[in-house]
Parts: structure tokens; sequence; C-alpha cells
């Protein structure tokens, strides 16, 4: 007969948790609550005047054809970010996993990007590719390709998206990096011994078995590009030229901050949270039945 465990009653796990709890009812819950209140109400620039209007700030937006081309903009923006940032980290991580002299050196380089803050990773991207000052422009006009982000959509829509990836390409590698280490040496070494080569050996032992890894990456990765990069594309194009690199992010800072339209700022961050939520909802119902755990 099983015996059952009986544990007193503590305060101590309520202490413990109630830090966090308190993080995220200040810093989450407040700040989404007050955004979903605003976003009934028209407010005038200065605040003397507040009216409830409904869903009447959503109503604008789906007729907004500059809000509705920044969809299109940030599904672009994400995909290519998630796609570049985790292709280099895991051909990264491949090459440091067979790095016998000098692992530690070399994956400590690859680690650092991570600590860099996402406006400084766009302030270096800035520099390198300044048309007049910049290294990379210089060499580009040998080839006969002229660059100027300043004037060309697509470049500086190309030009924050490798800010963007090359600034989540660490955050990537140490998860890829960490799951290969987990795999028995064993595992490979009886592929090897039965004539698989190293791409084989990877492509059919490796990279099904870090398939966890890879949907976990790819959720964290699309969050990244929908949010965190606003610093990236604030320091680099700031949204322009024009509003080629304006994805909803930044529109809503755009709109709420500069055109001081609160009520549809409010409206496009309660899209924005729907969408991801949405979003990752759907990754987890449909991606994550292609993943072997």
């Amino acid at each position: 007969m099983l015996k059952r465990v009986h544990f007193p009653t503590s305060l101590l796990p309520y202490l413990l948790v109630a830090p966090q709890i308190a993080i995220t009812l200040v810093f989450f819950i407040w700040p989404a609550s007050q955004a979903m209140y605003q976003s009934f109400l028209i407010e005038d620039a200065f605040g003397l005047g507040t009216e409830f209007v409904w869903f009447e700030n959503f109503e604008v937006l789906m007729t907004d054809s500059h809000y509705l081309d920044s969809f299109q903009r940030t599904a672009v923006f994400s995909v290519l970010v998630a796609a570049l940032s985790m292709g280099f980290a895991l051909i990264l991580a491949g090459f440091a996993q067979r790095v016998v002299r000098g692992a530690m050196f070399y994956r400590t380089l690859l680690i650092w990007p991570y600590a860099i803050a996402p406006v400084l990773a766009g302030a270096l991207w800035v520099f390198m590719f300044n048309p007049t000052l910049g290294i990379f422009p210089y060499f580009l006009e040998i080839i006969g390709i002229t660059w100027n982000h300043y004037l060309s959509g697509n470049q500086a829509m190309l030009l924050v998206i490798l800010a963007a990836a090359w600034k989540q390409v660490a955050y990537n590698f140490l998860f890829y990096l960490a799951a290969m280490q987990s795999i028995p040496n064993s595992v490979i070494e009886a592929a090897a011994i039965d004539g698989a080569g190293p791409a084989r050996r990877f492509w059919t032992i490796v990279f099904p078995l870090i398939s966890p890894t890879t949907f976990f990456l790819l959720v964290i990765n699309m969050v990244y590009a929908f949010f965190e990069t606003f610093g990236i594309i604030h320091a680099v194009t700031q949204g322009g030229p024009g509003t080629s690199t304006t994805i909803l992010v930044y529109k809503v800072f755009n709109d709420g901050f500069v055109g001081l339209d609160l009520g549809g700022s409010a409206a496009q961050s309660v899209v924005l949270m729907a969408l991801v939520i949405v979003m990752t909802v759907v990754q987890f119902r449909f991606v994550e039945r292609k993943v072997a755990y």
C-alpha cells in the first residue's frame, strides 16, 4: 500500500516566487492592461480630452494602407532574420564542435556579440555601411554596386536584417552548441564506422536530434524579430527611407510618440501582441508535430 506524502504548509515557496510575480505584474500585466484600455480611447495630443470610442481605432487600422503594408514588411523581416540567425548559428556551432585546439577562445569570440545592446549593434552596422565613410560601400563600389541605404529602401531593409540577424547569432549559437554537446559520441562514432561522412552524419543524426532546440529557437527568434529589433531599426534607419523599414513595432512607437496618436498606437500594440500570441500557438500546434523529443 502506497503512503501519501504530506508536506507541511510553508510561506517560503510563495516568498520565493513573489519577486517574479511582482515583476510580471508591474512590467507586463499592468502595461498590457493599460494598452488594451487606451486602445478604446481617442485622446488629444496634450491629454486634455478623452473619448471612449470602442473599436473605432481598430477599424481605422484595418483601412489604413500604411499599416497593412507594415504587415508584409514585418513578415519578410522576421522570417529572414530568424532564418539567417539560426542558419549561421547552426553552421558555427557545427564548426565549433569540431575544433580541438583553442576551442574555448573560439567559442568566446562567437558569444561576445550577444552582450552588445541592440542600439550599439545598429550603430556598428551604420558605421560600416555609411555611404561616405563605411568600408563595405568602398568594396561594393569596386565591384560596381552603389550603396546608399539612406536613399534605397531595399538596401535599408537588407541592412537592418543583417544587423538584427548578426545580433541574434550568438544567442542561437549557445543553444545549438549545448544541444550538440549533449549528443552521445557513441552515436556519431557508430555512423562514422558505417561509412557516413561528416555532412551525412550531420543531416541524418545531429540535426534530427537537435530538433527540439531548433523549434525552441524558432519561437524565440520570431518573437525577437517582432519586438526586440526596435533599437536596431531606430539606430540604423529610423524606419526610413520613407516607410521601407517601418515594421509593426516601430510603427507603434512612431505613431504614439512622434504622431501622438495614443489611441491608435495602443490599438496597434494590442494587435501586435495578439499576432505574436497566435503565431506562437500555431507554431506549437503544427510545427511541434515534426519535433522528436
